[in-house]
């Protein structure tokens, strides 16, 4: 596909700014930017960028990025174009070939003139990474609206079954015929059923959120200790965890309980392997570096894994895993993974969900700093 022009969208580096105050500006930047010259060859680039290619920026520095594309004239022909006239930006999808990776990596390319003479500043945004991104926010707005909907039809729902239990109450009280009485007893138990139902679609809106430090391998030992006294036989609970993660503010209670959710849905879909001794539950731990949530960039986010080693969630469901009422197992109520997200978003943080045959991977996003 042939560059595109268009209006310039990047930030322009002044010739006057130093080295080191022009690599500072540039590494506050979420996206990765490099300053190459006019045959390609680079004479800075930030500290996403040099994660990106999976090399030091010292190493880098002064060889042609060029090299690193799939299809290099690709982006000599953008340098140039940018160099022709100095007021448009060429855009460009392309393959990077990061560092020890053996898969290539499709990227969108934005190339524009800077006011340091003879320069352009390159900028890539990772596809899956971009997608991923509007993926976040449209489930950001899915999740807000069904907050709405739950709260309304949680009210519309509530109101009534009080009437419906206390009329079936003092039915019951006026039958004579005591073999009439198994049919208001149905009557009472289903309007109880559907009033635990209501009160746990409340439940995350209703109960105040109680700040205190959290140490997040308290919260996976207090679920894992359940988890193994639940389920004594044929399940294995390991731990992976990274001891230098750091106390946060937070809602220990709410974490507990997401994390147990996710755990509880897990031992669940592995009754089959906890009956042959097969079973696996992983929690690991990890500090995840310059991470976007919301649109907000953190320097440092809590990342925890609840992996199984089961049949994986069903494809019917993959897209609506958080929705509410959503089951892939008979008899779920589809509320655990709904109040999941619901929990962690309250700590601005996202769950998100990787899952094939033999593998899933439920991943805890929470900001550090």
């Amino acid at each position: 596909m042939p560059p595109k022009k268009s209006k310039p969208s990047a930030p322009t580096i002044d010739a006057s700014v130093s080295q080191d105050t022009a690599l500072a500006v540039l590494d506050t930047l979420a996206t990765s930017v490099a300053v190459v010259d006019l045959r390609s060859r680079v004479k800075r680039l930030n500290a996403a960028f040099e994660d990106l290619l999976g090399i030091s920026r010292r190493l880098v520095t002064g060889t042609k990025l060029s090299q690193y594309f799939s299809e290099p004239d690709l982006l000599t022909q953008a340098i140039d174009a940018a160099r022709q006239d100095a007021f448009t930006v060429t855009r460009f999808e392309a393959s990077l070939q990061p560092e020890r990776q053996a898969l290539s990596l499709p990227v969108h390319v934005i190339v524009s003139r800077t006011e340091e003479p003879d320069t352009v500043m390159v900028e890539l945004l990772p596809l899956d990474k971009q997608l991923r991104q509007e993926r976040e926010e449209r489930l950001v707005d899915q999740a807000l609206a069904n907050k709405a909907l739950i709260r309304g039809l949680a009210h519309e729902i509530k109101n009534p079954l009080g009437g419906i239990r206390g009329a079936a109450q003092l039915l019951q009280m006026e039958l004579e015929n005591k073999a009439l009485h198994d049919y208001t007893q149905v009557i009472i138990h289903e309007a109880d059923r559907l009033q635990s139902l209501v009160d746990r679609l409340l439940a995350p809106h209703r109960k105040p959120h109680v700040v205190g430090d959290v140490n997040i391998h308290e919260v996976c030992e207090r679920v894992r200790s359940v988890l193994l006294a639940e389920y004594p036989k044929g399940l294995k609970v390991e731990r992976d965890y990274d001891l230098s993660i750091p106390e946060f503010r937070g809602d220990k209670e709410q974490l507990i309980q997401a994390v147990m959710n996710i755990a509880q849905n897990a031992a669940l879909a592995l009754v089959d392997l906890r009956t042959r001794g097969k079973a696996h539950i992983t929690f690991k731990t990890r500090v995840a570096r310059q991470i976007t949530m919301g649109k907000v960039r953190y320097k440092l986010a809590l990342e925890l894994h609840v992996m199984d080693n089961g049949p994986g969630v069903p494809d019917s469901i993959k897209d609506r895993l958080f929705y509410p009422l959503v089951s892939g197992r008979d008899g779920g109520t589809g509320l655990g993974l709904t109040l999941a997200q619901t929990f962690v978003q309250q700590h601005q943080g996202w769950i998100e969900c990787e899952s094939e045959a033999g593998h899933t991977d439920f991943k805890i996003l929470i900001p550090l700093s």
